[in-house]
């Protein structure tokens, strides 16, 4: 990464993403850097690579219409040697800008932002890490290097500032020629022990006075700051400041959209089109598809006929050009997983897609139309955006029915997102759909969707997300997440992987639903790396194994260590939780791991409670 004339640090492909994204401030050794806006990213083939993913890439034409295609954070390729910090290859990675622009020194305690001039960069080619500025003229010391403030503004519409801190400390009358230093007077760091002093006119305010609900209305109006994109919103920001900490963990949070990467024969074309667009984009007629062909340069694409081969070449080119329109609805992602998953076909079996069906555990039988071992899956993932302050997380699943806003990635038109592909391994079990509508109609079980349904309506009316009773999932998509942390809890235990390195996959959809019902769940791990994962998850979906592991992990839903408490949880009236019989020591997952943010979670459906009798799905195998 570098905004600088040489790099200053290193950071994983696959934190582009979920850690450190466009408008995320990361912690360097001696700087804090904000990750800059795609309009600076290189983008040149040699170092970006498109990633092929049509689902994904329309999914996200839905939100951001002008966007033509997905590419990998800029990555050089090493063969393990040292790399000379003056070759241009060693320039090459995702851009940042120093941020905040305030610094303090140790020493002198002195308060000024870089724009004074007092405080000089030093860089260091050999050792990145070592680059900082120095405050040059102190008067207490050797240039000594001086550190970010720690303390930053934010709103919710996604603005970033520095402190206001001639604001702050006059109370919004500065002196002529404020001169700031920031002093403690304790040893533990918090707020109350740091003060702000002004020099010039010996006005001084305790750093506590900018935190709480009330010390926030005396904060100055949001200026709509985008430190990402070195500008301002053109739209006047009607949110006050909030103040954080350097380093809080709400900050930023990324909007991602993913999907597992499905074989199906209509995609395959489009394809095999970009693999090979360096032969096929200077084609101008169908007549010399059929030229390549003779002279056996289509490869693959020889299977099909010069006018579909010439079809994908167009419309290749209308979405390089922005002509094709994007989606009217917002497209679903699960459904073609679902009928790949449901209805193996051993021809679509790739390198990056492999099935393999096995017996249903006899002890569950009545409970699982089938298990299917997927031994390789591909995820791609896309980011669209970011917030700050309140993490979006679930409310970006369609399912929700929740128009958000992230903050955008470029100044003007995003043509391209970063995104990121990962392979790995899996486990889909499918329900059988009687059992499943059976138990619905309980009249227990319909009590329990009331209390469900209130507290959905009553957690999205408190958050003023309207209507309140839209984007309910119902009963029976609770009943399977809640199998599918109980199960993700146990596998965890064997598998050889971290609880928050396996996550879930939830397909649900009622039977009245256009397209029937869906009922299943595929619990999978995934890594960056090429060849994906170890198969340490799918050696656990062997039929006596899985029954092992699904009937040990319904046992430890019976008690919690937390019972009677956890048992007797009902959804909230207030609107504070969506979930029922669930804590951290029973139900709750890694944050990496589920898809609803540890929401729709109630052990009370799969087996009896000390609470409840007579919701457990599986109360007949509970013997």
């Amino acid at each position: 990464m570098s905004n600088y004339p040489t790099k200053v640090g290193d950071i994983r492909p696959s934190q582009i993403l979920f850690t450190y994204g466009v408008g995320a401030i990361i912690d360097l050794p001696r700087l804090s850097v904000i990750v800059t806006g795609l309009e600076d990213w290189p983008t040149d083939p040699q170092y970006a690579q498109p990633i092929i993913e049509d689902r994904l890439l329309t999914a996200v034409r839905y939100t951001l219409p002008s966007v033509k295609k997905l590419m990998a954070p800029p990555v050089v390729a090493t063969n393990g040697m040292p790399v000379d910090p003056f070759d241009s290859m060693s320039k090459i990675g995702v851009p940042v800008a120093t941020f905040p622009r305030w610094m303090v020194c140790p020493l002198c305690r002195l308060l000024a932002p870089l724009k004074s001039g007092l405080f000089q960069l030093k860089e260091n080619p050999y050792r990145p890490d070592r680059t900082g500025y120095h405050h040059e003229n102190c008067n207490k010391g050797k240039k000594p290097e001086v550190v970010p403030a720690r303390f930053l503004v934010a709103c919710e519409s996604g603005h970033l500032d520095d402190f206001p801190w001639i604001h702050f400390v006059h109370e919004g009358d500065p002196c002529d020629s404020p001169l700031l230093r920031l002093d403690e007077y304790g040893p533990s760091g918090e707020a109350r022990d740091l003060r702000v002093r002004c020099d010039t006119c010996q006005k001084q305010r305790s750093m506590a006075e900018a935190f709480g609900k009330k010390n926030r209305e005396n904060l100055p109006q949001c200026r709509g700051r985008r430190p990402h994109l070195r500008d301002f919103d053109s739209n006047p920001c009607d949110h006050k400041m909030r103040t954080l900490i350097l380093g809080a963990a709400n900050t930023w949070f990324p909007v991602i959209h993913s999907t597992v990467a499905i074989p199906v024969e209509s995609g395959k074309l489009p394809k095999l089109v970009d693999e090979n667009w360096v032969t096929l984009k200077d084609a101008t007629a169908a007549v010399i598809v059929g030229f390549l062909r003779s002279q056996g340069k289509l490869g693959e694409l020889a299977e099909y006929s010069d006018e579909e081969i010439w079809q994908a070449i167009e419309e290749r080119r209308k979405q390089d050009a922005g002509e094709a329109p994007p989606p009217s609805d917002r497209p679903d992602l699960r459904p073609p997983e679902w009928e790949v998953f449901t209805n193996f076909n051993p021809k679509i079996n790739s390198d990056d897609f492999r099935l393999r069906p096995v017996k249903t555990p006899s002890k569950y039988k009545d409970y699982f139309d089938q298990v299917m071992l997927v031994e390789r899956l591909r995820e791609v993932r896309a980011m669209i955006g970011f917030t700050r302050l309140d993490a979006v997380g679930e409310l970006t699943d369609p399912e929700m029915s929740v128009v958000i806003e992230p903050a955008p990635l470029v100044r003007q038109t995003a043509e391209w997102v970063p995104a990121s592909e990962v392979r790995g391994e899996g486990l889909f079990i499918q329900f059988n759909e009687r059992r499943i509508l059976d138990w619905i109609r309980k009249t227990a079980v319909d009590n329990r969707a009331s209390q469900f349904l209130d507290a959905h309506k009553k957690w999205r009316s408190v958050r003023y997300i309207e209507p309140p009773e839209d984007g309910f999932p119902g009963m029976r998509y609770i009943l399977i997440h809640s199998f599918a942390h109980a199960l993700m809890r146990q596998l965890a235990l064997e598998s050889g992987y971290s609880a928050a390195s396996i996550r879930e996959r939830i397909y649900s959809r009622p039977a009245e639903r256009e397209g029937g019902p869906m009922a299943g769940l595929l619990i999978y791990t995934s890594a960056p790396d090429s060849e994906g994962t170890l198969g340490g998850l799918v050696s656990l979906g062997q039929p006596d194994v899985l029954e092992r592991h699904i009937t040990q992990a319904l046992e430890a839903m019976r008690l919690c260590a937390s019972d009677p408490l956890c048992a007797e949880h009902p959804p909230s009236r207030e609107g504070r939780t969506l979930h029922g019989a669930a804590c951290h020591a029973c139900q709750f997952a890694p944050e990496t791991s589920c898809e609803r943010g540890n929401k729709y979670l109630d052990r009370s459906l799969l087996v009896p409670t000390v609470e409840h009798n007579d919701l457990a799905f599986f109360k007949d195998v509970m013997s």
